[in-house]
């Protein structure tokens, strides 16, 4: 029977699992989700407009995973990104988007530059304070703030056990946080200066367990975990999740979370 890993030592600072994707840059690009047409056609509902020929700004944009689907819709993509290593990743896989070393609290734009101001996995890396601010600065009249999450599905049986497991291992109630995260409406804006629209895209993907559990090594809590440590986890997690799937093809289903604000 295989045993239950737990690890003792609390979660790193918020700064540091901001700076932890830049070393697995290329773990990160290869594995993790990327998303589905139906949230590209939410967006343009949603913001008003076609992606075609939007001049867009994709902001903590990694490795390039929604700058690409942007850019392939038609978008004018800038992609603006903080990290040394992503950025590299980035500009290995799409030479022809150009991109800007920065992040959301002090964007690298002109005022009133932007019809599109995209954050794909990264709003929640500013601080409101400062990056809505700046999106107002630099989205001209009628421009959009988007902002979307993947979230692990937990109303589906498996998802939630293993999000159960995770969970233990850190000490946290993982399910019961992804359900509050759903719901991100006033956490991205306090201040209330924005009024945001909530489309909710379900999806699902099938790929093989390695790339599963790579795409879960890729996140920054276990980025940050000792190496012997989360060896133990996924060896243990892969155990788990061949009883389910003993094909070794894990059909991952997601919820994409997106928020859109039109400016006046």
């Amino acid at each position: 029977m295989v045993g239950m890993t737990t690890r003792e030592a609390p979660l790193p600072s918020a700064a540091a699992r901001a700076r932890s994707f830049d070393a697995a840059a290329a773990q990160y690009g290869a594995n993790r989700p990327s998303y589905p047409p139906a949230l590209l056609d939410a967006l343009e509902e949603l913001s008003g407009r076609p992606l075609a020929g939007a001049r867009a700004v994709d902001v903590g944009a990694g490795t390039g995973i929604a700058s690409r689907l942007l850019h392939e819709r038609g978008a004018r993509v800038l992609a603006v990104e903080p990290g040394a290593g992503m950025a590299a990743e980035f500009r290995r896989t799409l030479p022809d988007v150009p991109l800007v070393r920065g992040d959301g609290n002090a964007l690298p734009v002109a005022d009133a530059h932007a019809d599109l101001l995209t954050y794909a996995q990264s709003w929640h890396w500013t601080d409101p304070a400062r990056s809505v601010p700046e999106a107002l600065r630099v989205l001209r009249p009628g421009g959009a703030l988007a902002l979307w999450w993947n979230t692990d599905a937990v109303d589906i049986a498996w998802i939630s056990e293993a999000a159960d497991r995770s969970g233990r291992f850190f000490g946290l109630d993982i399910p019961a946080e992804k359900r509050k995260a759903a719901d991100r409406t006033g956490q991205a804006d306090p201040s209330g200066r924005l009024d945001f629209e909530r489309r909710v895209v379900r999806w699902s993907r099938r790929v093989p367990l390695d790339v599963h559990l790579a795409n879960i090594a890729s996140h920054s809590a276990f980025l940050l975990t000792p190496q012997d440590e989360r060896t133990a986890f996924m060896t243990e997690e892969r155990a788990h999740l061949l009883k389910v799937f003993p094909d070794g093809v894990v059909e991952e289903t997601y919820d994409v979370y997106l928020l859109v604000a039109v400016t006046p």
